[in-house]
């Protein structure tokens, strides 16, 4: 996945998009509308997410199968450690091998309701995602990537502790890690030098933002409820404010302030060398296919 981040960006910065396993088959038929739409304008990589507490396991399996199968999109399956044994573990990266599927997404995971909610370790299980990243690799000829974070993970402790964490995950074999959503490119940088500081071999792979363009409060409110992550001030104040007052949200002006924003940042980016721009895509093309339309990247559609 390094490999092919690396290829492209030889013409272009390289993007990638995140999709959710469909829970239904309307939400099946938006998910593959917009694989296709991204599909001619090649990113260099698609994730597929699982769910909370592992709640999308069959269905993040069968998705990313079929991308591999049925585009030319090279898909990048999610696992997370919470709720699984150490056999349901192997069986599953055994299960994503089967389908072609060599590229890995190591984490630890989120709890039911999002990671402010109580981590529990299963009795038979992995307790952090360097150990879920030690099993991959022993496991097979895998290319591992692993989740960092910004702001630092809520339940690290301190950002020190945070840093630790991810370089400890890189040294166990992680080639990149993908960044939670973030609003601040200052947060980026000051990890991106956190972890040179710590280990420049480790600071020497590829940190890949993660961007949302927003498009509704009441969307990014959840998201970074799940996540973590925060709303500057400032920024909420705008969203609020052009969302209105009314029963229903001016989703219009919202959308163009979280275009707008999604295209500063990823200018910015661009600017600071990020090696890939990753879009949380809520499994719609539009809103990110217009920041790319503003990057020069691609057409909206």
């Amino acid at each position: 996945m390094v490999d092919r981040i690396r290829e492209i960006g030889r013409d272009r910065v390289p993007f990638s998009v995140e999709f959710y396993p469909p829970r239904d088959e309307d939400a099946e038929a938006r998910l593959w509308r917009a694989a296709r739409s991204f599909e001619p304008i090649s990113p260099a990589f698609v994730s597929v997410t699982y769910g909370a507490g592992g709640s999308t396991r069959d269905r993040t399996i069968r998705v990313v199968g079929q991308l591999a199968e049925e585009t030319t999109l090279l898909p990048v399956a999610h696992l997370t450690a919470v709720g699984h044994r150490v056999g349901e573990l192997r069986a599953l990266v055994g299960a994503f091998a089967d389908r072609g599927i060599t590229n890995l997404l190591a984490l630890r995971g989120d709890p039911q309701g999002g990671v402010h909610n109580e981590w529990v370790k299963h009795p038979e299980g992995l307790e952090y995602a360097v150990e879920l990243v030690e099993l991959i690799r022993e496991l097979g000829d895998f290319r591992v990537g692993v989740a960092s974070f910004p702001e630092g993970h809520p339940r690290a402790g301190g950002l020190d502790r945070d840093t630790a964490n991810l370089v400890a995950k890189l040294r166990a074999g992680a080639e990149y890690s993908i960044t939670q959503m973030f609003f601040d490119v200052e947060d980026y940088l000051r990890l991106r030098d956190r972890i040179v500081a710590a280990d420049a071999e480790q600071g020497a792979k590829p940190i890949i933002p993660g961007l949302m363009p927003i498009t509704s409060v009441r969307t990014v409110r959840r998201q970074v409820e799940l996540s973590g992550s925060q709303i500057p001030a400032g920024l909420l104040e705008r969203l609020t404010a052009a969302a209105g007052t009314g029963p229903q949200e001016n989703r219009d002006e919202v959308r163009k302030i979280g275009i707008e924003l999604a295209t500063r940042m990823s200018e910015r980016l661009i600017a600071e060398g990020a090696p890939c721009l990753h879009f949380c895509t809520l499994n719609f093309a539009r809103a990110t296919s217009e920041v790319l339309a503003n990057l020069g990247m691609a057409v909206p559609t």
